[in-house]
């Protein structure tokens, strides 16, 4: 059948065995293997659309879809509307499809933004009571559970007593008569208990014989005392057998009454395997989504770089060659190409690889070509490839190819549905297991069934066939075949949206100069090698290269002479014409790529300009914020040498003597800084919530819970254990330090001095604060009201900045001492005491 040969010309069914190979179910697998084309250019929309939100949903969800638990469970459910019983397996096998099926419907209903796929299981109904009752009834292997019924668990209770019963009778025996038994073991011959008695001794163990061993040394003998045990169990087992079916029989009841609905679900479900299936042979063969273009609207067919799926899928499972891609750009107002150049240089794989490309994007699937992929929605693929010649018709390869070319011509012309040209049904038929090369000997026409009122509208207004042609007009007279090649040219260029002709005639490439409708293309063929390229020349036709590569090959020189003598001065100009096109296109290649290579060093030089200067700018801003804090870090350091000096004037009781020498201590820190541009801040490791750190001085990592706060401590976890530590004590699995926190030191009097436009930042000239046991008030272990009594005394009587320890504790009495010191009139400002003098468990208040 036509529609047959064609899909067996272009090996289809390779194409589809390959795209089963990524189904996830068996349902997915035979619809793959049966891919069934598009009779509308919606239905492929909707095929494309699918695949598209499939490829989408994949690349979200990391591990793809799961089809887990999914079966065909097609044959049960057909079973179970003629009453069948189904076993227990099938009812298991039904109730993981619907399992598996509400997984995928959860998954998708999910991702909301998917409307194509939300669409498709809308109303997919999963009955997850029907699922719930098969997991109540059969187990996981497969076999009526106890639970399924009261009846079938007392039946199973009395089927064990009696089986208990049996087996130890039958031990009983086996010691009293152990001379006269082969051995200790008790088995079964049928549904009956027997023991292994020696033949000589039969009748120390009277009962039935079930069974004698090949020897006849053994009777396998039922004792008479357990035969009505043994009946009693046959009883037990038929009743257990019976309840079973009709436990099953029940389940398949339910089953078949929501046939329908079951295999609905199954069709939604092979639908979404089937659009994972090209979604993932899409990205493994890393192609793009194809745009159906309207080539009445001047939309041009856009193919770059398009290579042939099989030929990809031999060079990688087949150890094949690599795959040289082809481009396919086909001006809106072109309806001919005519491709020459030498045998075996790629013309028949270009046919195939279009022909091929065509029919992936109407059934859904991506374009192995370069983005953009633009072609449009051809209604029939027409093809006449290879040599048909037929001992038993007597045809010869001339006599074949009319014979295709006229079905082809009557395939154009019809009006109307197609349907009489073959069952739609033999569309996944047919295919080629050989070489990709081999398909030469194979010619066909495709012509893909549409609707009648699409059939009518195209062929009124704009033809929609796509021609493919090998070798066109060969076989017969070279005269008269090209005559006739040209004029079934021109006949396709009126009745057909495309034609694409490979052809050896030289009479055909000069019909680009005399219709704008058609176009030259050549393959490219390498004379210093003799070999081809298999790269596709538009616009120059290819040339012969018979004599020269006679030449080459040895053929006498005087022969090769007297041949070009024959062919006249005409065709060698004509062949030099054309060697001069194909160096200058290979020219202008060169210079095209020269240019790429120099756009690139340009773009790459304007990167690297770019960075520098945002390193520049970056450097500059760094070297005003150094400038900005080097006077707070010469005061920072200089406190250090400060709380030295007030450290040795504590010690011992201070006199005035002491204080004159501490102040003098502090006058030489004084004069000794003075700001200067600091060097560029290093930022240290900042733990933030979530991260995992070190802390060295236990040896465990941790996990970070909350973040350093203003006095540098900071939550983590290890283990079950929670603990606070400082940000000086841990580091970043890297082994970078912690940055320390810088503790703001303003208080409610600093932010209404900023209001007024003055600045309270402590410099090197205030006088340094030295502490007391006079100006030292301890707090610990007192009430908030209480202590605030305690400390409103104290800062009526001070003269200069008091210490209030507090401790740590609850953080209940710092909190109520911070906020006693915030809304008293006499404290200016206060901070946590140095880190010698208590840390955060004191506070020194200023008091005016």
């Amino acid at each position: 059948m036509i529609q047959s040969e064609t899909l067996e010309l272009l090996e289809w069914s390779r194409l589809c065995q390959h795209l089963s190979t990524f189904a996830a179910t068996k349902l997915g697998t035979i619809a793959a293997r049966h891919l069934k084309i598009p009779v509308s250019p919606a239905e492929s929309e909707q095929l494309l659309a699918q695949t598209k939100e499939i490829y989408e949903l994949e690349n979200r969800l990391g591990p793809g879809l799961s089809f887990e638990g999914i079966q065909d469970i097609g044959d049960s459910l057909e079973r179970a509307e003629l009453q069948g019983i189904l076993a227990g397996d099938e009812l298991l096998a039904i109730a993981t499809t619907l399992a598996g099926t509400r997984n995928l419907r959860r998954v998708i209903d999910n991702h909301p933004d998917l409307t194509i796929l939300n669409d498709l299981v809308a109303d997919l109904r999963t009955y997850p009571e029907l699922e719930q009752e098969i997991h109540r009834c059969i187990d996981e292997r497969g076999q009526v559970s106890d639970r399924a019924s009261l009846k079938l668990g007392e039946i199973r209770t009395s089927v064990r007593q009696v089986r208990s019963q049996i087996t130890q009778k039958l031990h009983n025996i086996l010691q009293v008569k152990a001379n006269a038994v082969q051995e200790q073991i008790i088995t079964q011959r049928g549904d009956r208990f027997v023991i292994p008695v020696k033949a000589p001794q039969k009748d120390a163990i009277p009962g039935i014989v079930h069974d004698t061993s090949t020897s006849g040394a053994t009777l396998y003998v039922e004792p008479n005392s357990i035969v009505p045990l043994g009946n009693q169990l046959r009883q037990l087992v038929k009743r257990e057998e019976a309840e079973e079916e009709a436990i099953r029989r029940t389940l398949t009841q339910q089953v078949a009454a929501v046939k329908p609905d079951l295999e609905r679900l199954l069709a939604i479900v092979t639908t979404l395997d089937l659009a994972l299936a090209k979604a993932r042979y899409s990205f493994w063969l890393k192609a793009n989504p194809p745009r159906f273009i309207h080539r009445e609207q001047n939309e041009t067919i856009t193919l770059r770089q398009l290579r042939h799926p099989l030929l990809e899928w031999q060079h990688h499972h087949e150890q094949g060659s690599a795959v040289i891609p082809v481009d396919l750009l086909i001006a809106p107002h072109i309806r001919v190409v005519t491709i020459t150049g030498p045998n075996t240089g790629g013309k028949t794989v270009t046919l195939k690889t279009l022909g091929l490309a065509v029919l992936m994007a109407k059934v859904g699937l991506f374009v192995p070509a370069r983005e953009p992929v633009e072609l449009p929605w051809f209604d029939k693929v027409l093809a006449d490839i290879g040599d048909e010649q037929s001992l038993q018709q007597n045809l010869s390869t001339f006599s074949g190819h009319i014979r295709r070319i006229s079905r082809i011509l009557a395939a154009i012309d019809e009006v109307g549905d197609e349907g009489d040209e073959g069952d739609e049904g033999d569309e996944g038929a047919g295919g080629d297991e050989g070489d990709e090369g081999a398909g030469g000997d194979e010619g066909a026409i495709f012509s893909s069934s549409s609707s009648s009122s699409s059939s009518s509208s195209s062929s009124s207004s704009l033809p929609s066939s796509l021609i493919l042609l090998d070798e066109v007009g060969a076989g017969t007279d070279p005269a008269e075949g090209s005559a006739l090649a040209i004029s079934l040219l021109q006949y396709l260029a009126d009745h057909a949206l495309l034609t694409i002709a490979t052809t050896h005639f030289g009479e055909l490439k000069a019909l680009k100069y005399e219709d704008e409708r058609f176009e030259n293309a050549s393959v490219e063929f390498d004379e210093s090698t003799l070999s081809p390229t298999y790269r596709l020349l538009w616009g120059i036709p290819g040339r012969s290269n018979a004599l020269t590569i006679a030449r080459r090959l040895g053929l006498k020189p005087e022969v090769v002479e007297q041949a070009k003598t024959q062919l006249g001065g005409a065709t060698d100009e004509v062949n030099q014409v054309i060697a001069g096109l194909e160096a200058q296109r290979r020219s202008q290649e060169t210079k095209a790529a020269q240019a790429q290579d120099l756009l690139q060093q340009a773009e790459r030089l304007y990167k690297e300009v770019s960075a520098k200067a945002t390193g520049l700018e970056e450097r500059e801003r760094a070297l005003r914020a150094s400038q900005e804090v080097a006077v707070q870090q010469a005061i920072t350091q200089a406190k250090g040498e400060i709380a030295q000096v007030i450290r040795r004037l504590q010690q011992g009781k201070p006199t005035a003597q002491d204080a004159q020498q501490a102040s003098n201590a502090l006058k030489q820190i004084e004069e000794k800084f003075i700001p200067k541009a600091p060097p560029k801040p290093k930022v240290g490791f900042v733990p933030k919530v979530g991260d995992r750190i070190r802390i060295p001085k236990l040896g465990q990592t941790a996990e970070v819970l909350t973040a350093p706060d203003s006095d540098g401590e900071l939550t983590v976890r290890f283990g079950i254990m929670k603990m606070t530590v400082k940000v000086q004590d841990v580091e970043s699995l890297d082994g970078q330090k912690a940055e320390p926190v810088v503790k703001e030191s303003r208080n409610r009097g600093a932010e209404d001095a900023r209001s007024k436009g003055e600045s309270k930042i402590t410099t090197l000239t205030e006088t340094p604060a030295i502490r007391t046991s006079k100006n030292t008030v301890d707090l610990r272990g007192r009430r908030v009201s209480d202590a605030e009594i305690t400390l409103d005394k104290a800062i009526s009587e001070a003269t200069g900045p008091i210490w209030i320890i507090h401790g740590h504790g609850t953080g209940k009495l710092r909190q109520g001492v911070h906020a006693f010191l915030q809304h008293h009139p006499r404290v200016s400002r206060y901070e946590a005491a140095e880190q010698a003098d208590g840390g955060t468990g004191v506070t020194v208040a200023y008091v005016e």
